[in-house]
């Protein structure tokens, strides 16, 4: 049986805690900030945590943990 291999580009836009949350980057904080309000620029920083238990299970499968 051949090693499993992960998934390049899912393990380039999700992260694995140590407790087995799935994190991503939050959506709309790479261009044209220069419009938004720096509450609504501080609220896009940072990770959010992947909601749903079935799609936290397929991105471990494609990251292999």
């Amino acid at each position: 049986m051949p090693k499993t291999k992960t998934h390049r580009a899912t393990a380039k836009r999700f992260r694995v805690t140590r407790k087995g949350k799935v994190l991503h980057r939050k959506a709309t904080g790479n261009h044209m900030l220069t419009k938004k309000s720096g509450s609504r620029r501080r609220r896009v920083e940072g990770m959010a945590e992947v909601s749903a238990t079935k799609e936290q299970k397929k991105l471990k499968r494609l990251l292999v943990r």
